[in-house]
């Protein structure tokens, strides 16, 4: 983790329900260095976008509470930050485009008022040059003739366009750190496209760190240095993305690549993983995974596995990791490999 920008310890984030206490983040670890992009993967309900949300400070008690870990920016811990000093980091130094812009966006302010207030809030910028930056920044995401849609509204734009603009939002004070929770998922496949070579362009330009939060494995082989997947509420595989995808350790990571669609595969059916991701409020004793796991064994359902080091950059979190590695099982389809 040495000369990481953002470093994650053992992040814990629980709800209070009425069905019980919801674990939804539950002792997650990474860490991310400037210039560089880890994926965040896993099926919804497996706690990506509430770590998003827990990294920002943005979980509201008392419903939700981080009851531990720490989230260290630059060396700083934010969870231990009161929330005025809070304020002034989020937006400046690390922020986060949203999944929905359209929810996001304040639909009674004008596009160019929301980025403005950006700059006024957290670099002190009168209104006038404010407005005059955002113009710049809205050109500076490709959006045509800035000067008119920072007068528009956010229903007067396409979602592309709106996703645009929160992206201007969040790189208005150059942050060190973007965290993007599922920012392409409402956009079709050819504006995705557009939106991630341009965050592609502004990471390069900026050296940001980029914490990409997806469920989509496309995006992930597109953008990303490296992939941490996520399984109720934890982290079960961490590795770089060509070694991820060429040799996955967790069933769950193989399960994720094999229902993937393939050219040539349209006379197949896609393989899918059986059952369903946990209760967060009454996970399995054991392994997570194993009420869906094909190569499961007694240990696997009575103890739950640490977070351990496979080789210089991988780890996983899997009792038969060693045996998914030599090939001897089959982590998809159980049994012997063949």
């Amino acid at each position: 983790m040495n000369g990481s920008v953002l470093v994650v310890r053992d992040l814990r984030t629980q709800f209070v329900t009425d069905a019980g206490i919801v674990r939804a983040v539950d002792g997650v670890s990474f860490s991310l260095a400037a210039g560089e992009t880890l994926a965040l993967v896993g099926e919804s309900g497996s706690g990506k976008s509430v770590t998003a949300l827990s990294l920002l400070g943005l979980v509201t008690p008392p419903e939700g509470r981080i009851t531990g870990g720490e989230v260290l920016l630059r060396g700083r811990d934010l969870l231990a930050l009161p929330q005025s000093a809070l304020r002034s980091v989020r937006g400046r130094e690390i922020a986060l485009v949203f999944q929905e812009p359209m929810t996001a966006l304040n639909p009674v302010l004008t596009c160019g008022d929301q980025v403005a207030e950006v700059l006024q809030a957290h670099e002190g910028t009168p209104r006038r040059e404010a407005l005059a930056r955002a113009t710049e920044l809205l050109r500076h995401v490709g959006l045509a003739a800035p000067e008119e849609r920072v007068k528009d509204y956010p229903h007067q734009l396409s979602g592309g366009m709106r996703q645009r603009v929160m992206i201007a939002m969040a790189l208005a004070c150059r942050p060190a750190v973007l965290v993007a929770d599922e920012p392409t998922t409402a956009l079709d496949v050819t504006i995705q496209a557009q939106v991630l070579a341009l965050l592609a362009d502004l990471q390069r330009e900026l050296g940001m760190a980029v914490l990409l939060i997806t469920h989509d494995l496309g995006v992930v082989a597109e953008a990303a240095d490296r992939v941490a997947v996520m399984y109720a509420g934890q982290v079960v595989e961490e590795a770089g993305v060509a070694e991820l995808f060429a040799r996955p350790r967790h069933p769950y990571t193989a399960g994720l690549l094999a229902s993937r669609p393939r050219l040539g595969q349209s006379r197949e059916r896609l393989r899918a993983i059986p059952g369903q991701v946990p209760d967060p409020a009454a996970f399995p004793a054991g392994c997570r995974f194993h009420p869906r796991c094909p190569i499961s064994v007694e240990r696997c359902r009575r103890e739950n596995p640490e977070l351990i080091a496979a080789g210089p950059t991988h780890a996983v979190r899997c009792w038969r990791a060693d045996e998914v590695a030599a090939g001897t099982v089959d982590p998809v389809g159980g049994g012997a490999a063949r």
